[in-house]
């Protein structure tokens, strides 16, 4: 073979491997047509020159970047690290790389990243949706050309989405906290139009009526998921003269903000407050009182919504929607006793 000077190029591996371009470029482009044999020979020649394809060119020819966009609330939520992983495996075995963007929960940031990905014509997009999709928002989306996969919201109904089943969990923990003697139960979470604060609030009604016990409307507050919001309705009503015996910590990283407002008032809990939180962590599992959790695998979420957008890539577009519901499970922990008496 001749004597190659700078970066090997694709007639090059051809060359050395004996076969065509055309076969080279073929099993360079992951085609099943070929021959083991004769793969196997060009990928040896690959790994003996170092070769690297144009990702450019390749993109152009297949009409597709191979990547696909990740957008998310809170890039530094440890909650979220196995969602990530698992999604990010999923795609990396089926050839795509994962592109992670992080909103702040804002609409106009949403948007903005939605429009950015689309302009690096992105081949799918995994994203949750933190504002209410109203009719505006939905025909922006209904303009994005790349398949969206929602994770766990259920809107717009057209679109793929994968949920946790957020009421049977609360349902549990709710009906749990009643068995003990709690009636003043604190749910604390997001703005009830969106998916999972909506599904919560549904659980946690379900038990009171089940039960046959009144619920007082004044203890279910659908102000915000995150920390912050968790302090300042913790505290809030922890300052009350009617105060909750038992809180609902309705956001996957709302618990150290509902502990904090309960250290600064020297409570203990459980013996003057008991705590479940939605969602598990290192903090609920390592807290002087181990918190009691209604917990997901977010690796199944993540897996499962990086298979149904690769589904949804490679289909026709025609297909009904699809939507699949993980199971929760509620695990009691020594957050929870009955209630201080007086």
């Amino acid at each position: 073979m001749r004597k190659r000077t700078g970066a090997a190029t694709i007639k090059d591996v051809a060359e050395l491997a004996g076969v065509s371009i055309g076969t080279a470029s073929r099993v360079i482009n992951r085609k099943q047509t070929v021959k083991p044999a004769i793969r196997a020979k060009v990928l040896e020649a690959i790994e003996s020159l170092g070769y690297r394809p144009n990702a450019i060119a390749q993109s152009m020819r297949r009409q597709s970047t191979q990547m696909v966009g990740c957008i998310i609330r809170e890039i530094n939520l440890p909650t979220l690290a196995d969602f990530v992983r698992a999604a990010h495996d999923v795609l990396d075995e089926a050839g795509f790389s994962l592109l992670i963007s992080n909103s702040e929960g804002l609409v106009d940031r949403e948007r903005e990243l939605i429009e950015r990905l689309e302009g690096q014509q992105t081949d799918g997009i995994l994203f949750g949706p933190y504002t209410p999709i109203d009719e505006k928002y939905e025909a922006f989306l209904r303009q994005v050309e790349a398949p969206l996969v929602l994770v766990d919201r259920d809107q717009p109904e057209w679109a793929d989405c994968v949920m946790a089943d957020h009421a049977s969990g609360v349902y549990e923990a709710t009906k749990h906290l009643l068995s003990l003697g709690h009636r003043k139960i604190l749910l604390l979470t997001g703005n009830d139009t969106i998916y999972p604060a909506r599904e919560r609030i549904k659980g946690y009604r379900r038990a009171f009526e089940e039960m046959n016990i009144p619920i007082n409307e004044e203890m279910i507050c659908a102000m915000g998921f995150g920390s912050m919001e968790g302090f300042r309705m913790t505290s809030s009503f922890l300052a009350a003269d009617d105060r909750p015996t038992a809180i609902l910590s309705g956001g996957i990283d709302m618990l150290a903000g509902v502990l904090r407002a309960v250290r600064v008032r020297n409570m203990e809990v459980p013996r003057d407050l008991s705590i479940v939180a939605v969602g598990d962590s290192d903090l609920a599992q390592l807290y002087c009182s181990p918190i009691s959790v209604v917990k997901w695998d977010q690796s199944d979420v993540g897996e499962t919504a990086a298979r149904l957008l690769l589904e949804r890539i490679q289909s026709s577009g025609s297909e009904a929607r699809k939507r699949v519901l993980l199971p929760t499970e509620y695990v009691a922990r020594s957050s929870v006793a009955s209630p201080p008496k007086g």
